[in-house]
């Protein structure tokens, strides 16, 4: 089975899991019309080995508090325009995955680990591989399932 794990955003976060063979085949940051490829390409290789895919979507929607009693303004304007973007991609998320007919899940930013710096994500899964913050909240998302 294939798990796949997307952090959204205007640089979208996707991994996968194989959970036969216990490993990440795949952490990468790109855009959210190529990570939706990859979705694809992974349902229709999961059919084709007859097994499945599992997608676990960070849902910014499900998320309460932003964080901006600091800022001035326009600061708080920027954050929450920024959080609306995010909010957007979740449901475009949503209605893909649904349309596509895969199972997944839409999950809160409280319910996965995130902000992992490339040398404890290393530690963690023994990915080698080049990192940022959007890849590896995707992974995390679903390491180990």
């Amino acid at each position: 089975m294939y798990y796949i794990g997307i952090d959204t955003g205007v640089n979208t976060g996707v991994a996968i899991w194989d959970n036969r063979k216990r490993s990440l085949l795949l952490v990468e940051t790109t855009t959210i019309h190529k990570a939706m490829k990859v979705v694809e390409e992974y349902k229709e290789k999961a059919e084709s080995e007859s097994t499945k895919v599992i997608v676990r979507v960070e849902d910014p929607r499900q998320r309460t508090w932003f964080g901006t009693e600091r800022m001035s303004r326009e600061e708080e304007r920027k954050r929450l325009q920024g959080v609306g973007s995010v909010k957007r991609d979740a449901s475009i998320w949503d209605a893909f995955l649904e349309d596509l007919k895969v199972e997944y899940e839409m999950v809160a930013p409280k319910r996965n680990v995130t902000k992992l710096t490339q040398e404890r994500f290393k530690a963690i899964t023994g990915w080698e591989k080049r990192t940022n913050e959007h890849s590896r909240d995707a992974a995390m998302l679903i390491y180990g399932f």
